[in-house]
């Protein structure tokens, strides 16, 4: 059974089988991300990581693109009613400090993918490009199809990337291929980006790679959610930390978290060959500011 959730402006949200999909819905656009879409998506992806029914998170779009990143074109207005106050002198001397409130804004965006409790899995098509990019290096997984790339567009229209590509993508990619990529703008192949670390796998065709995808999605679902919780957040502690913060860190977690019946469960239902009853994640009492 399919649970549709509030479709939004930009993409659609279904849930099926533990799995929740987020599809980004403006192909005419290149799915470019409106300014109502830096609000919408947080609160639909802690929506659903809130629930502790969805155990993975797949992200993909429709049309030949995956994203042309900001739609420049809803935000041109936005520099201009920055700032503050009942007249010009004022509006111009806290215009900054508004533009970093709004960068915040939208950086948090992201952000919610890379805190959710679930993995989050990126499908890529066609062109990944600008806030495309950001959006991508924020997920667990990034797959690509064999006409996607990857471009680092800001240099093109005299701007620096700010809503989390360089924190993100430099876990990825050497510094130096980082380097290149913002400086120059250049496209970077799915091919290239497989051979770098940047995509998991590279397939044919849109339809192949999200037939793939969903697979692993479904795979992932099937394993205890706590674990896989503990998983991610373990990983991702681990990218920012020494060996021994984060050996001590899952000594703490496992001390807390793991538990014996989850364990048993487990082992029964690989040696049985059916799906287990694993305890779901409690649904949050409050999103994680």
């Amino acid at each position: 059974m399919t649970q549709l959730a509030d479709n939004h402006d930009g993409f659609d949200v279904s849930i099926k089988d533990h799995i929740a999909h987020i599809t980004l819905n403006r192909p005419e656009k290149r799915n470019a991300m409106t300014r109502s879409f830096w609000d919408d998506l947080p609160a639909a992806v802690e929506a659903l990581d809130k629930s502790g029914d969805v155990r993975v998170i797949v992200l993909s779009s429709t049309g030949p693109h995956f994203s042309a990143g900001i739609d420049l074109a809803s935000f041109a207005d936005v520099t201009a009613d920055l700032g503050a106050g009942d007249n010009d002198i004022h509006k111009a001397a806290n215009r900054g400090m508004a533009f970093y409130e709004n960068v915040k804004v939208m950086q948090h965006a992201f952000t919610a993918l890379e805190q959710a409790r679930v993995p989050v899995l990126c499908a890529i098509q066609g062109g990944c490009i600008g806030g495309g990019v950001d959006l991508a290096t924020a997920c667990d997984m990034r797959y690509a199809s064999s006409d996607a790339y990857f471009t680092i567009y800001e240099i093109n229209i005299g701007m620096t990337a700010d809503v989390g590509t360089f924190p993100r993508i430099l876990n990825h990619l050497p510094e130096g291929v980082v380097r290149e990529l913002s400086y120059t703008g250049r496209k970077m192949s799915a091919d290239e980006a497989m051979q770098r670390g940047l995509v998991n796998s590279v397939f044919e065709t849109q339809e192949a790679m999200m037939t793939e995808v969903m697979k692993t999605a479904a795979e992932i679902a099937t394993k205890a959610p706590m674990a896989i919780h503990g998983i991610k957040k373990i990983v991702t502690y681990a990218r920012d930390h020494s060996t021994p913060e984060t050996l001590d860190y899952v000594a703490i977690w496992n001390a807390s978290n793991l538990q014996q019946s989850e364990v048993m469960e487990a082992m029964a239902a690989k040696m049985q060959k059916k799906p287990g009853n694993f305890a779901p994640l409690p649904p949050l009492k409050k999103v994680s500011e």
